[in-house]
């Protein structure tokens, strides 16, 4: 995208990814057979105030050259972000990548689409796009140019009007209650470490009566599935997050402590029981026989120490495993595994779907299919 000269500063100016110095590193390469742009050879930035509301990174993936009048860029929005009004003289497509955009014209209509998805916007069609209010949004645009230039940026889109393109509700839920709904998008979240998403989550959730320690027992459960690092970050934006509540007047209930193993007891035995319990049979295998501590360690510390903390029973923490392994790339198997140990411990079939449905609307419709597909192969293949 290039700026109108004179319109706007030199910094926003960079946002085209058109700039001579970046059409000099093209031209440099314009005889070769083909020209390579390394990761962060292009330039990344922050979007500029007066051009967009919010959050905005850009990573300019390549300029036009002299063969071509189109350049591209990632453009990330966190929550609620979107540009101001504009038009492009040669038209853009927009391609979602992670996510779901809004994109809206000056009718009043706006497209919602999601990853994998493109909508192309004609030259001249004055319009915004951005992130829907609960959620990251990551597009590439491929942005043409015509006698030089490829944006004409205009006012800023207002609340009002971002509001106005946001009448979508959401799913109708048959079988979540109002916390276990704000649990979903809190896990998922946390799991794929989109802090900023995560953070407007947990907002709602304490805003739908989650408690503070329920919502830290979240990531306390799920350190045992993503990992510490994940489980860090998320506490850590959660701190934040309370205590900027605080500082607004807003105290939160803190809501019970956890608990601990009973003194004399064994976190293995305990486990190994939890463990049993979830599967609905003892557990072992040729992975566990190669492999015998990752059980250990399983049962003493996830289905013992973990498990035994409260806080939250055994469905809601089965709850919590599934939104989040839904939204872990490559973790099928496990999705699988705990969509069979939640039936096994009274979460039904109807709040399954309640969870796809959610992860759908708020992470990502590649989400909500996992959990369906994983319904369908343990639910209902195996009988």
């Amino acid at each position: 995208m290039t700026l109108k000269t004179g319109r706007f500063n030199t910094a926003a100016l960079a946002l085209t990814g058109c700039l001579a110095s970046y059409g000099a590193h093209a031209d440099d390469h314009a005889h070769s057979a083909q020209t390579h742009y390394p990761h962060g050879s292009q330039s990344s930035f922050e979007g500029p105030d007066n051009l967009f509301t919010g959050n905005v990174s850009v990573d300019i993936l390549f300029p036009e050259n002299e063969d071509t009048n189109f350049s591209g860029a990632y453009v990330t929005f966190e929550p609620g972000a979107r540009t101001a009004w504009h038009s492009h003289p040669a038209g853009q497509h927009m391609v979602v990548t992670s996510g779901t955009a809004l994109t809206g014209t000056r009718d009043g209509k706006v497209i919602k689409f999601t990853e994998g998805e493109t909508v192309w916007c004609p030259p001249g069609e004055d319009h915004w796009h951005g992130a829907t209010p609960h959620a990251s949004m990551t597009h590439l645009v491929v942005t043409g140019s015509k006698d030089g230039e490829n944006v004409v940026w205009k006012e800023k889109v207002t609340d009002a009007q971002y509001a106005a393109g946001n009448t979508d509700t959401g799913p109708t839920f048959k079988a979540l209650n109002a916390q276990q709904q704000a649990i979903v998008p809190i896990a998922a979240f946390a799991a794929s470490g989109d802090m900023a998403s995560l953070k407007v989550a947990m907002a709602d959730g304490l805003d739908a009566g989650l408690t503070v320690n329920e919502i830290r027992e979240i990531h306390v459960h799920l350190y045992g599935y993503t990992g510490f690092p994940r489980a860090l970050n998320a506490m850590a934006n959660l701190m934040t997050l309370v205590e900027e509540r605080k500082a607004n007047g807003i105290n939160d209930p803190v809501g019970p402590q956890p608990s601990s193993i009973p003194e004399g007891e064994s976190s293995l035995v305990i486990g190994e029981q939890v463990q049993t319990e979830l599967v609905g049979r003892p557990v072992s295998g040729p992975l566990f026989d190669f492999a015998p501590v990752m059980n250990t360690y399983l049962q003493s510390h996830l289905f013992g120490d973990i498990f035994a903390r409260g806080i939250f029973d055994y469905e809601h923490r089965e709850l919590i495993t599934v939104a989040a392994l839904a939204s872990l790339d490559g973790a099928e198997p496990q999705l699988a595994a705990h969509i069979r140990m939640a039936t096994n411990v009274g979460v039904t079939e109807a709040q399954l779907h309640d969870i796809a449905a959610s992860l759908a609307h708020t992470i990502g419709r590649k989400q909500g299919q996992r959990v369906e597909q994983a319904i369908e192969n343990v639910l209902h293949a195996e009988g």
